[in-house]
């Protein structure tokens, strides 16, 4: 007994001793970061850590129309943190000499950008990344993106956007993943480790700055920059989720919004800042406001500068995004005791650890590397993986009579004014590209037809009726030169050349920056003037097949009524031009799925899959009932619904099968389905999860996503999908805000999307 004592005792002791190992190397490194950083502020003047909550821009690029001044100068006064909008190892190189060698204490400088979708290799915007439904495709662009910007000299970049949006008239859909929350936290979680990687410390991974927190994806009228209001409920179960996942990734920073939250600005909000994303949530990252939010607040209403600075500050709010007011009214304000020394050093510290886990105190220069400059952006090999995501990504709206893909041959007609434009292809926020020597999708149609097809190009009609407006989607160097001629001459040319053609393909659609930040639409059909060519086109009897070009759901019901074959391309990034060849070829099988409901029409926004029940739900089967909640004037139906996407191929779904009929609390229960490839052609389906909670202490949505699986199948092959559902996936915020799964009947659904599936049920009990 004795013997057997011991050794157990000593195999207690190797077993403390190994934890103890294996949970020192964090808490050294903790403790190294701490006590280096306390020295550092020991020695900081009151202005110095100011200067440290600074973010200026470097004048390569803005997203608003302040400028910073003299920021040479106030780098070597110390009064700079960060630049962003600067950019190759050169330019950032000497910035950086400036703020080691030319300040007081030689601390080093963040340089940040917005790398939303690639870098000088773009990637689909991100709705159409969230299309693909491919989480290890979609982390791979960040990792891209984070090599390629890290060498060219970037250590932080501005993404992921994870604001969950359901009204299509906001620009800034384009920048996100759509409407559901659980596809939104699957994406946030794995951009975020494509950024950042294992470890920051690595000179080709860069910091995530997750943004914009919180709600403006539910700005009013869907106009940008708008007010928001909304229930805590409806906050913590379908807008929170997403920017929880990204704190639970281990995101260094966040971004605040521009909107208010029960009346307060997102900026100043010390409930959102501090409360909800500090003491809830355990962030112990820094947080940036967004362009000029701090003096922003001013409009809002809240008092001049030095007020909503002294606001944001004691709200949680660390640096300071071009407006300068923490540099310029801090210290008058803790001279007023209106705040205090204990809120600048807490913003002061949390920069600082950012530049120390991004090891820029022992190599300030290390993302300033020319060689990898050189080596390391627009590889083949990035370059290929951008072609093979952006395919990934389009959804195959409609295809009667096998209309796609068409063959490499005969004459083809590309017929729009969207067809022969470089600069409008990588989409909107891809700041760096080269729109130059992007290919259009008239080369990209050449290349891939070869010599099999004659391709012929006619533009159609301008991209719209109004010069003006005209001018203000197609900015940033995406200008389409306007044609002098009359519609009804334009028309007339563009009609002898479809029927000169065997086939007609229509590129048509929004420009890149008819959709991104500050492009909000009331009106979000294909522009009147292209429906117009494309009435003409579908007159000469000819197929015609409709590439949509896209940041937003578009409200296309008279498109899906008349033309046999739609494919939405969304805007696919630096190779887009070859993928969207491939897959109208059919080199590759489409397989996007929406990730954002379609509407009929403008009058249905918002309108998403996941909607509560109303006490005179609409009978199934209805389009109108009096007394029941419904139009006049349109069914309730979205036009496509989300989770929608076609295959030149064909799924057939079996039955749901349940693996029991309760689920036990710690448990877990199995439901399958089997899938089967029935057409002639190997493809892609992504196979959807959603359950519904019949019975609840509050209202609960109709259907919920709660798991998705993406697998290929060869022709006539067939294969088990299996989902595992845990008391965890039932859990939601009741009444009280607490997180809890409660027992009673759910329902399951399988199926290609969230309209046509097949369902079963069981009951979790209350044990």
């Amino acid at each position: 007994m004795k013997r057997a004592a011991a050794i157990w005792c000593i195999t207690a002791l190797l077993a403390t001793a190994t934890q103890a190992q294996t949970k020192r190397p964090a808490q050294t490194e903790k403790a190294k970061m701490d006590a280096y950083i306390n020295g550092l502020m020991a020695k900081m003047t009151v202005d110095e850590k100011i200067g440290q909550l600074n973010l200026v821009t470097g004048g390569e690029a803005t997203t608003g129309a302040a400028v910073s001044t003299d920021v040479e100068g106030k780098i070597r006064k110390g009064q700079v943190g960060g630049i962003f909008s600067l950019t190759t190892p050169g330019r950032i190189r000497k910035a950086q000499e400036i703020a080691v060698n030319g300040s007081r204490l030689h601390i080093p400088m963040l340089f940040g950008q917005d790398v939303i979708h690639g870098y000088k290799t773009s990637f689909p915007i991100p709705l159409a990344l969230a299309a693909s439904w491919d989480m290890p495709m979609i982390e791979h662009t960040a990792r891209v993106a984070a090599t390629e910007a890290s060498a060219d000299g970037i250590n932080w970049t501005f993404s992921p956007m994870v604001d969950i949006a359901r009204d299509p008239r906001w620009g800034r859909v384009a920048e996100g993943s759509g409407e559901d929350p659980y596809l939104g936290s699957a994406i946030a979680r794995v951009m975020v480790k494509g950024y950042q990687g294992d470890d920051l410390k690595k000179a080709n991974t860069i910091m995530a700055c997750v943004k914009h927190f919180a709600l403006y994806g539910a700005a009013e009228a869907g106009r940008d920059y708008n007010t928001t209001d909304m229930s805590p409920n409806r906050m913590y179960n379908e807008y929170l989720p997403p920017y929880k996942a990204a704190v639970d990734a281990g995101a260094g920073s966040i971004m605040a919004s521009f909107n208010d939250i029960n009346g307060t600005p997102a900026t100043a909000n010390k409930w959102l800042l501090t409360d909800v994303l500090r003491k809830q949530w355990g962030f112990n990252g820094f947080v940036v406001s967004d362009y000029t939010g701090v003096s922003e607040m001013i409009e809002h209403g809240l008092g001049n500068l030095q007020q909503v600075s002294g606001l944001a500050l004691k709200a949680g709010m660390n640096m300071d995004m071009v407006s300068e007011g923490f540099l310029t009214t801090l210290k008058k304000s803790l001279a007023e005791k209106k705040v205090s020394l204990a809120d600048i050093d807490a913003a002061c510290r949390l920069i600082l650890q950012a530049k120390y886990k991004l090891g820029l105190f022992d190599d300030p220069y290390k993302y300033c590397s020319e060689e990898r400059a050189k080596t390391e952006i627009l590889t083949p090999a990035h370059l290929k993986f951008s072609r093979e995501a952006a395919s990934q990504t389009f959804v195959l709206l409609k295809n009667d009579n096998k209309t796609l893909p068409l063959k490499k041959a005969g004459t083809i007609a590309l017929i729009g004014p969207l067809g022969n434009s470089r600069a409008n292809m990588p989409g909107t926020w891809a700041v760096n590209a080269d729109l130059g020597n992007t290919p259009s999708l008239l080369e990209g149609l050449k290349a891939v037809a070869g010599d099999k097809a004659n391709i012929v190009y006619n533009m159609g009609s301008n991209l719209l009726d109004d010069a003006t407006e005209q001018k203000n989607g197609t900015m940033f160097g995406r200008e389409i030169p306007r044609d002098a001629r009359s519609e009804q001459d334009m028309i007339i040319d563009a009609v002898r050349t479809a029927e000169k053609a065997d086939v007609v393909v229509a590129a048509l659609g929004e420009s890149s920056e008819m959709s991104g930040e500050s492009s909000s639409r009331s009106n979000i059909q294909i522009p009147a003037i292209q429906q117009r060519l494309l009435a003409a086109l579908l007159k000469t009897g000819k197929p015609v097949v409709l590439v949509l070009f896209t940041g937003r759901p578009l409200a296309i019901k008279w498109e899906s009524e008349n033309v046999p074959a739609i494919l939405n391309v969304w805007f696919g990034g630096t190779q887009a031009a070859y993928a969207i060849a491939d897959v109208l070829f059919g080199d590759v099988n489409p397989s996007g799925k929406l990730p954002i409901t379609f509407p009929q029409n403008v009058g249905q926004v918002p309108i998403y899959y996941s909607h509560k029940n109303t006490g005179r739900p609409l009978p199934d089967g209805k389009w109108f009932t009096k007394f029941r909640s419904n139009y006049l004037d349109v069914s309730n139906d979205p036009l496509y619904p989300f989770g929608f996407g076609l295959s030149y191929t064909n799924f057939n779904y079996g039955g749901v099968t349940l693996s029991s009929g309760t689920l036990k609390n710690g448990g877990t229960i199995t439901a399958s389905v089997t899938v089967t490839n029935t057409g002639d052609r190997e493809g892609k389906e992504t196979v959807q999860l959603y359950t519904r909670d019949m019975v609840g202490s509050i209202s609960r949505p109709v259907k919920e996503l709660k798991g998705f699986q993406k697998i290929s199948l060869k022709p006539g092959e067939s294969k088990g999908v299996k989902f595992t559902i845990s008391v965890n996936d039932l859990k939601f915020y009741n009444a009280d805000l607490k997180y809890v799964a409660e027992p009673g009947e759910f329902k399951v659904f399988i199926g290609p999307n969230s309209r046509d599936v097949k369902e079963s049920h069981f009951t979790l009990l209350d044990r």
